[in-house]
């Protein structure tokens, strides 16, 4: 960073070295998240499904109320790093985001793939990151709960968990609609209406727009962008209570996403392709492009990238099909949800959760880093779900109690088509048929000509489906020990069963010869199998062990118990004391990758994650300065893991494994500080150790490693965020508010390699708004900035298998907001 932004962020966090802002609105008191010095505002939360003071909750927990979500303008769930510095959000290089909380997360870019960290909209999971790609709008408050969450929501987690907490209807005739604009010409809209619908029922319908016409990415090579941005979400929630003691409430909504796809950086290549080591395969490196390497890889900035040009990807050549389609995201969402609540007696209610998610997507992106046709990928695919959970709660004696039952089915379809045509691996494959004279072979019956062989391998496509269930019974409750000692017990039991079949196949005999040829030569060699030809779109993914191309097939059938017992202590109103012990889980998963050999898409089977924590909640100064701190302790078993595999013939590939054992501890915090009328400091940080223990792996070079010690991937030592709020009055009418967030993390490894190429370094970022505002909050005009300083870093890393490719993050966006309310 400059001189300026360093001493910048260092105000910004001057004051704490521990600290998570707490800036959550109590259900009951509209702007009970503005800053005020003699507040005494309970935060009320429900991470424990019931409404609950955030300082008696015995958990490690922030909240964030609608207020100050708008004002910080956290529209997407990208965002939330900014004001939650131990949870990361990276995407991986086909844009489906990776979750990261204290160091726990699953690095894999699968549209299938599930997180460490659950998501959460209104109670109902949404079980891939990719749902979350739509905008954040119209919400009443966001939790971010930390450590294993499997006792009492739905889908068991090792990490974490994000719940959103939409708006309500309610019983008064209220609108809100916000306008803003800024460069890149950029206009969103957002609005809502709440309509009451007689004495016991109302309607809330809620949307939000997002359109940027000018790419912020823009080509190293030529006068091409990309970055355009296009998306738009709606919403709608019906509750009525048609008798006393029940409450219905159903809900829709949808999102749809038509921006661009993102490019990345290319900064090196593989051990494999590197033209340094001299190796046959760097001999096939695509023609100029070391030299174009060399060039830009210490060039590269903020506002820059690079793709291969539609006119060399897009058409046909020989057998491989080109893909002429935009670099764009085509994906869609819709989910359902239905809660009824019905009082059985005053002690005792009954709950029943219905659940539908639906994402469909549709896109083309290329992480050549460069302008040449090194990797490009059509991914199409969807992801249903459906939920439903019944449980019962209520209070017995000293103990507020919860039982119920938990069912979920997903059915999922992962396809990516792969374009490689300029990849160094192709080459080298083409040139080995010519040059071991496999057309002259007992492998050619099929009779391919040296045409054949030069345009195949161009492309071909991954292929996966995925049946899971889960099924769990649970049951937690809270004991009043004494008036100031409670504890929290919770216990469920899961069982989670995943069908798999996928493969790697031919696209329209594109790696027919490739495969016919090299490979089953290859094979031949190796396993001594002399296998059968693959035809037009059959699989080529090959099983050692039967000695034949094929589907591979899996089954994971797992169950666990999670648990967690939990001691809170209230020292006096102001302080409160919590350990706590807890076991979860996160269950098996498969890959989907471009397999050469069926192990590659073996599943990892459940990972463990028992965690021990002691907590402080402290309210100074008549409430005007609020502290939590937290100390944990993650022992951490089968962590499932992205790894490098040694394949045979393109020597690394990628696989999933279970890491046998590894741990990760650290102190975490928030300070929240009102300092008379006017002013509030929220600072945050993360300090953490991540360690992998006794692991045994292969390189990137495909040699035998040992990563005792290693870090976990987008696991940074320190992580931290600050935010100051300036809002006074100007006169009785107008009042004046002004604000900067920051956030900072020191670097981190994007893999097991410690590869200066793909770690991410260490960086900080500024957002600032300044604006006047109605006294009643009626309206207000602001004037805004997210990466003020235009800091150049970027978010993931990965390689293409030719090259190590780099994706920046966003450059500096500025505009103008206008909100108006009506009520």
């Amino acid at each position: 960073m400059s001189f300026t932004k360093t001493h910048l962020l260092c105000a910004l966090f001057a004051g704490s070295a521990l600290a998570t802002p707490v800036l959550a609105q109590a259900q009951a008191t509209p702007q009970a998240d503005q800053a005020d010095a003699g507040g005494t505002q309970e935060i009320i939360v429900t991470a424990q499904r019931r409404e609950q003071s955030l300082s008696e909750v015995p958990v490690s927990i922030q909240a964030f109320g609608s207020e100050s979500l708008k004002n910080l303008r956290v529209t997407s769930t990208e965002d939330l790093p900014s004001v939650a510095p131990s949870l990361n959000i990276s995407r991986g290089y086909q844009g489906v985001p990776i979750y990261t909380l204290r160091g726990v997360g699953f690095n894999t870019i699968n549209l299938s793939a599930t997180s460490t960290v659950g998501t959460y909209l209104d109670e109902v999971a949404l079980a891939y990151p990719f749902m979350n790609s739509g905008p954040v709008y119209d919400l009443e408050r966001v939790e971010v709960l930390k450590g294993p969450q499997g006792t009492l929501y739905g889908r068991n987690t090792t990490a974490g968990l994000v719940n959103f907490i939409t708006a309500k209807p309610k019983d008064t005739l209220q609108a809100g609609l916000t306008v803003e604009a800024g460069n890149f010409k950029t206009f969103n809209s957002e609005g809502f209406i709440n309509l009451p619908l007689g004495e016991s029922t109302a309607l809330r319908a809620a949307f939000r727009t997002e359109d940027s016409w000018d790419g912020w990415q823009k080509s190293a090579s030529r006068d091409e962008t990309l970055g355009e941005n296009h998306r738009y979400g709606g919403r709608l929630t019906l509750t009525t209570r048609p008798v006393d003691g029940m409450k219905i409430e159903l809900a829709a909504n949808g999102w749809i996403n038509k921006s661009d796809a993102l490019a990345g950086q290319a900064v090196g290549f593989t051990p494999n392709t590197d033209p340094a080591n001299g190796t046959l395969f760097s001999a096939f490196n695509a023609a100029g492009v070391a030299d174009y390497i060399a060039t830009n890889k210490n060039k590269w900035d903020q506002d820059h990238a690079d793709w291969a040009p539609l006119s060399q990807r897009g058409p046909d050549i020989g057998r491989g099909a080109g893909i002429s389609d935009p670099l764009r995201e085509d994906d869609w969402f819709i989910g359902f949800r239905g809660l009824l609540e019905f009082e059985i007696t005053p002690d005792v209610t009954f709950v029943a959760l219905t659940g539908y998610n639906k994402v469909k997507r549709k896109a083309t992106f290329d992480w050549s880093g460069a302008p040449y046709e090194i990797l490009i990928q059509k991914a199409e695919g969807e992801a249903r779900s459906i939920s439903q959970e019944v449980r019962f709660q209520g209070k017995t004696g000293p103990a507020q109690w919860t039982i119920g039952g938990y069912f979920s089915n997903d059915k999922v379809t992962d396809n990516n088509r792969t374009l490689l045509g300029q990849n160094a691996n192709v080459g080298a494959v083409r040139g080995l048929i010519f040059g071991l004279g496999l057309l002259n072979s007992p492998f050619n019956s099929p009779g391919y000509t040296a045409a054949d062989v030069a345009t195949s391998f161009r492309t071909y496509r991954d292929t996966a489906d995925f049946d899971v269930e889960t099924k769990s019974v649970f049951a937690s409750a809270d004991w009043t020990l004494t008036p100031s000692l409670t504890l929290t017990t919770g216990i469920r039991y899961t069982r989670d069963t995943q069908d798999y079949a996928g493969c790697s196949r031919d696209f329209n005999g594109s790696m027919q010869p490739n495969v016919n040829l090299f490979n089953r030569a290859f094979f031949y060699q190796v396993y001594g199998a002399f296998t059968a030809p693959i035809g037009v779109n059959q699989c080529n993914t090959f099983d050692p062990a039967t000695g034949t191309f094929g589907i591979v097939k899996s089954k994971l059938d797992e169950d666990n118990v999670a648990w967690r017992v939990a001691l809170g202590w209230e020292v006096t109103p102001d302080a409160h004391l919590f350990a706590s012990v807890s076991r979860g889980y996160k269950s098996g998963s498969t890959p989907v990758n471009a397999a050469n050999i069926s192990t590659q898409n073996g599943p990892a089977r459940q990972e463990k994650l028992t965690s021990y924590e002691l907590g402080a909640k402290v309210s100074l100064a008549n409430r005007a300065v609020n502290i939590n701190l937290t100390g944990f302790y993650y022992d951490y078993g089968d962590k499932q893991l992205a790894v490098y595999f040694a394949d045979p013939i393109y020597t690394t590939l990628l696989r999933l494994d279970n890491i046998p054992k590894s741990r990760a501890y650290g102190l975490d915090g928030d300070m929240s500080v009102n300092i008379g009328q006017h002013l509030n400091v929220a600072l945050a940080a993360t300090l953490l150790k991540t360690e992998i223990q006794g692991y045994v792996g292969i390189d990137a070079a495909g040699l035998t490693k040992s990563y005792d010690g290693a870090t976990f991937p987008l696991s940074p030592k320190f992580s931290g965020a600050a935010t100051v709020t300036w809002d006074s009055p100007i006169n009785d009418k107008l009042a004046f508010r002004a604000i900067v967030n920051g956030r900072y993390q020191s670097s981190a490894k994007n893999t097991l390699e410690d590869d200066p190429q793909l770690n991410l370094k260490p960086y900080g970022t500024i957002n600032a708004s300044i604006g006047v505002h109605d006294v009643d909050d009626k309206w207000d005009l602001s004037l805004w900035a997210r990466n003020l300083t235009n800091e150049y870093y970027w978010v993931s890393a990965a390689t293409n298998a030719n090259l190590a490719v780099r994706f920046p993050g966003h450059s500096r966006t500025w505009g103008v907001t206008l909100r108006t309310l009506f009520k």
